[in-house]
């Protein structure tokens, strides 16, 4: 792979460069200089709020901090893990009281929504203080934290979906290589039937029939929204066409009827299926043991190439009274964290820094990496829109809706996405346009 992070200024010149912040709104806030690099200033306690709680994450995260806070004397980082749920009810409220972190990680879908109650600090300066552009990240992950024409966030990792393959199901039906395309994927799927195996279990929740969904909706050529997200899309030609495909695994039997939640990938690994839409966080489950398995990009349906991915951003949050030096450290912090981030890859999630990503260490210590890797030049992310999350649930309930047989996928994305348009309408009252 090639290296396409270029550092605009060195360490040095870094911390001789004061920052100016301006907390969008946020009473109290502070405007004073601080330093976009190596903060020397007086010591100071950094908060910091993540939802990883379960996983590898709950090991490798205090371990960085841990290290980091070795390495800075002037800097202890609190690590405060929390629900992800927690932290959407406990955020607003607490950055509002001025009681909230100093620095935080949200997801991508999660940030047009902070970013629109003045909830973050516009980070372009520190961003530049630090050395960061588009070119430092994959393809579309560096502009989801650009709303309103200010930069609200750093990229810190990302998480396409892939397919798992196990190779001890595919072998009974005479199958040595995992599908890469349509023709291939359901010549596959009939010689599992044909040896007595429903060769993929597909639901209607989350995770992952909707993440299936999203990728083959891009894949027909379809996208979920408008450019301009006033507009839900996903009940296009591409998006029936995208939920049919998913119906037709069922009314052709390559699927079972009524898959339970994670059904699926119980099912991959208890040796009743031989392949899972997943997402990377997988490459990290013990519960593959033995198996004899392999992970490959989700095969192209469609006439173009796409997949799902989530991702996952630093925010500095524009607490009321937010300290200056707090949010310098904090900007320290976040540098540190992402140029030692190859460790991140033990969690299943791919480091977001090129140069980090792109080093053939991790590769070596994670193979099962790669292929999801190898998708992150057409993988497609969260849309960025203010509430968007509540129009979102809306497309779960429809692959739920047409996966059980109560509607058709048209009509099932018709309902969905005149209810998901009149959300957008609300959001545009609430939260401008």
């Amino acid at each position: 792979m090639t290296t396409r992070l270029s550092r605009g200024i060195g360490i040095g010149a870094a911390a001789a460069l004061a920052v100016t912040l301006s907390a969008c709104g946020a009473s109290g806030s502070t405007s004073e200089g601080v330093s976009g690099e190596d903060y020397d200033g007086p010591a100071v306690e950094v908060t910091f709020w993540h939802g990883w709680t379960g996983g590898a994450a709950p090991t490798i995260v205090p371990k960085l901090i841990d290290q980091f806070n070795a390495e800075h004397d002037n800097i202890k980082v609190k690590n405060v893990p929390q629900e992800w749920a927690d932290i959407a009810s406990k955020m607003p409220l607490a950055v509002k009281a001025g009681k909230g972190p100093d620095v935080a990680v949200l997801h991508g879908d999660d940030l047009a929504t902070y970013a629109a109650q003045n909830l973050l600090q516009p980070a372009d300066e520190i961003i530049d203080g630090l050395g960061y552009g588009e070119g430092d990240f994959p393809p579309d992950v560096f502009e989801m934290g650009d709303f309103r024409d200010a930069q609200y966030a750093v990229p810190w990792s990302v998480t396409p979906l892939g397919l798992f393959a196990n190779k001890g199901v595919m072998a009974k039906a005479g199958l040595t290589e995992i599908p890469t395309d349509r023709e291939g994927y359901l010549a596959a799927l009939e010689a599992l039937k044909g040896a007595g195996v429903q060769g993929e279990w597909v639901d209607g929740y989350v995770f992952t029939g909707t993440f299936e969904f999203q990728s083959l909706l891009w894949q027909f050529g379809g996208d979920l929204y408008n450019d301009d997200v006033t507009e839900a899309t996903f009940n296009s030609d591409a998006g029936v066409e995208a939920l049919t495909w998913m119906t037709d695994m069922v009314d052709k039997g390559y699927s079972p009827k009524n898959v339970a939640q994670d059904g699926n990938i119980k099912a991959l690994l208890a040796g009743d299926t031989a392949f899972n839409w997943n997402g990377v966080w997988q490459t990290t489950n013990t519960a593959f043991g033995d198996l004899d398995w392999a992970a490959a990009p989700v095969p192209q349906i469609g006439d173009e190439k796409a997949v799902w991915s989530s991702s996952t951003h630093w925010v500095f949050p524009a607490n009321k009274g937010q300290n200056a030096d707090e949010t310098s450290a904090a900007a320290t912090f976040v540098k540190w964290m992402n140029d030692n981030s190859a460790g991140w890859a033990e969690t299943g999630e791919l480091p977001a820094a090129n140069t980090v990503r792109e080093d053939p260490a991790i590769l070596e210590k994670y193979p099962n990496l790669e292929p999801f890797m190898e998708q992150l030049d057409y993988a497609h992310y969260e849309t960025v829109s203010p509430g968007i999350n509540e129009a979102n649930a809306l497309i779960t309930t429809a692959i739920n809706e047409a996966l059980t047989g109560k509607k058709t996928p048209q009509a099932a994305l018709d309902d969905a996405k005149a209810k998901a348009d009149a959300i957008i309408t609300q959001n545009q009252q609430k939260y401008g346009d």
